[in-house]
C-alpha cells in the first residue's frame, strides 16, 4: 500500500501534545445510538434517521401515528430512550435509574413506556386498529432496512477509487500566525530543558494581532494618534438567527381544530365520538406541525409532549360508552299499570326518574323491566308491599338502597349488587318485581314508596 493510499484510507492524524501525532478514533458503525445534536425530545428519531440514512421527520410522524393507534409508538420510543445511550456516552438511562441517578429525562422515558403500555392494553379488543399499527410498523422497518442496505452498497468504479487513492494530497497554504509567545516566557536555560513555569508572576502577555499590528505601525512611522485605533476591540460579526419557533402557532391551530371538530359533532353524535373527533383533529394538526418544522421553523419538545398527551386522551375517549350523549336531560317515567311498563328505559346523559309506586302486581305474577343511564343518575321508586329483586351494575359511581344513609356516598369502579327487598311486616300479599339497573358513570338509587 502506498503512502497516498494509507493517507486516503486511514484515520486523519491530529497533532498531539509535545509535537506528537494522535489518531482520531473512527466513529462506531452499525450500532444504533441516540443523536444529541438533532434531538427534539430524546434523540431516538434523530438516531434512527442517522442509522437508516432517512429523514428523522418520517420516524417522528410514524411514531406519533403509532402512538395514537395502539400505543406501540410510545412503547418503542420509551424503551429505546431507556436502553439506547447517546453517541458520545456508554451509559444508558436505565442504568442511571438503577443506580439512583434519576433526572427528568429518565422519568419522561419511563412515563412514555407506561403510557404506551396502558394505551396498548386498552386497544387489545380493537383488531382493526392493532392490524393497522402492525402493518405500519412493518412498512417503516422495511423502509429503514432498504435505505440502510442501499447506502451500504460499495461503489463498483474501482478505477476511480484507485485514482483518488493515488492522487497526491491537495496543497494548502500554511496557517497564518495569530500570536507569538512573549520573550520573557522563554526558558531561561540555554539548552531548552527548563521544566515548569518561568518564575515570573508578572510581565507582558503573549502578543496578539493587535500588538503585532501596533509594532508594524510603529516601524512604519505611524503617528501616536492612531495607536488608540489599533488597540480598539474588533466588532463581533452578527450571529445568524436560528429558525423561528412555530410551536405556539401549532398549539393555537390544534386548539382551534379540536374545538371545531368537537363542535360540529356535538349535537348529532354521542359524547365519545364527539371527543374522538376533536382530539383526532388536534393530533393531526400536531403531526402536520412536526412535518412542517422539518422545512420551516421548529416546534420544540413542547409540541411533541402535547401530541403524546393528546394521543393518550384520544385513546381514553375511545373507552367512553356509546350510550352517553352530549345533552343533559331530566326524564321521568310514571307507569300506572302493569300493561304500561316497558321492557327497558334508556337515557344517555342526565337524570332518569322511574316511579313504579302505583303498580299493583298479582300475588302469583312476576314483572320485569330494565333501566339504563350512560352518564348521570337513575332513581327508581318501587311499591311498598312488593318483593323486589334487584340487579344493579355501576361502572364508576355509587349505589343507594333503602336503609342506606343519604350522606354515605362511596364512589368506586366496577360496582355490582344483587339484592332482594322483602316487603315490610303486615303488608298485603303481592307479586314480584324484577328490576335491572345499569349506570355507566354516576349513581343508582332505589327507594320504597311511602304508602
Amino acid at each position: 500500500m502506498t503512502d497516498h493510499q494509507h493517507a486516503a484510507t486511514g484515520p486523519e492524524p491530529v497533532p498531539g501534545p509535545e509535537g506528537a501525532t494522535a489518531v482520531t478514533p473512527e466513529p462506531e458503525s452499525g450500532r444504533f445510538r441516540r443523536d444529541r445534536r438533532h434531538q427534539m425530545l430524546g434523540g431516538v428519531c434523530a438516531g434512527l434517521g442517522r442509522q437508516c440514512d432517512m429523514d428523522p421527520v418520517i420516524f417522528r410522524i410514524t411514531l406519533a401515528v403509532l402512538s395514537a393507534t395502539g400505543g406501540i409508538g410510545l412503547i418503542f420510543y420509551g424503551f429505546a430512550w431507556l436502553f439506547v445511550p447517546y453517541e458520545d456516552e456508554e451509559e444508558n438511562e436505565i442504568r442511571k435509574l438503577l443506580t439512583g441517578r434519576v433526572d427528568g429525562h429518565t422519568l419522561t422515558a419511563v412515563l412514555f413506556a407506561l403510557v404506551g403500555c396502558g394505551v396498548f392494553l386498552t386497544m387489545l379488543s380493537n383488531d382493526g386498529m392493532l392490524s393497522f399499527a402492525v402493518i405500519l410498523s412493518l412498512l417503516l422497518a422495511g423502509a429503514g432496512y432498504w435505505s440502510r442496505r442501499r447506502g451500504a452498497v460499495p461503489s463498483t468504479d474501482h478505477i476511480a477509487a484507485q485514482a483518488v487513492a493515488d492522487a497526491p494530497p491537495e496543497p494548502q497554504a500554511p496557517p497564518a500566525p495569530s500570536a507569538y509567545p512573549s520573550w520573557w516566557r522563554d526558558p531561561i536555560v540555554k539548552d531548552g530543558t527548563h521544566v515548569g513555569g518561568t518564575g515570573y508572576l508578572w510581565g507582558p502577555r503573549d502578543s496578539r494581532d493587535t500588538y503585532i499590528a501596533a509594532a508594524v505601525d510603529a516601524s512604519l512611522g505611524a503617528h501616536s494618534g492612531a495607536r488608540g485605533s489599533v488597540y480598539a476591540t474588533r466588532p463581533r460579526p452578527p450571529q445568524p438567527r436560528g429558525p423561528r419557533g412555530i410551536g405556539g402557532w401549532v398549539f393555537l391551530f390544534a386548539l382551534l381544530a379540536a374545538g371545531l371538530g368537537t363542535g360540529l359533532t356535538w349535537e348529532t353524535h354521542p359524547l365519545g365520538t364527539s371527543l374522538q373527533t376533536g382530539l383526532a383533529c388536534a393530533l393531526a394538526v400536531f403531526g402536520i406541525g412536526v412535518a412542517v418544522s422539518a422545512f420551516l421553523g421548529r416546534t420544540g419538545a413542547g409540541s411533541v409532549v402535547l401530541a403524546v398527551v393528546t394521543a393518550g386522551l384520544l385513546a381514553g375517549s375511545a373507552a367512553v360508552p356509546k350510550d352517553i350523549g352530549t345533552d343533559w336531560a331530566r326524564t321521568t317515567w310514571e307507569p300506572t299499570s302493569v300493561a304500561q311498563i316497558r321492557p327497558a328505559y334508556e337515557l344517555g346523559t342526565g337524570e332518569g326518574v322511574l316511579n313504579l309506586s302505583a303498580i299493583r302486581v298479582p300475588e302469583d305474577r312476576t314483572v320485569s323491566t330494565r333501566a339504563e343511564v350512560g352518564l348521570g343518575r337513575i332513581l327508581v321508586t318501587v311499591p311498598r308491599d312488593m318483593t323486589v329483586k334487584l340487579s344493579i351494575d355501576v361502572g364508576v359511581g355509587d349505589i343507594q338502597l333503602p336503609g342506606d344513609k343519604q350522606k354515605d356516598v362511596d364512589v368506586a369502579p366496577g360496582k355490582h349488587k344483587e339484592v332482594t327487598l322483602q316487603p315490610p311486616a303486615g303488608a298485603e300479599a303481592a307479586g314480584t318485581l324484577r328490576l335491572e339497573l345499569h349506570v355507566g358513570a354516576g349513581q343508582a338509587e332505589v327507594r320504597r314508596a311511602a304508602s
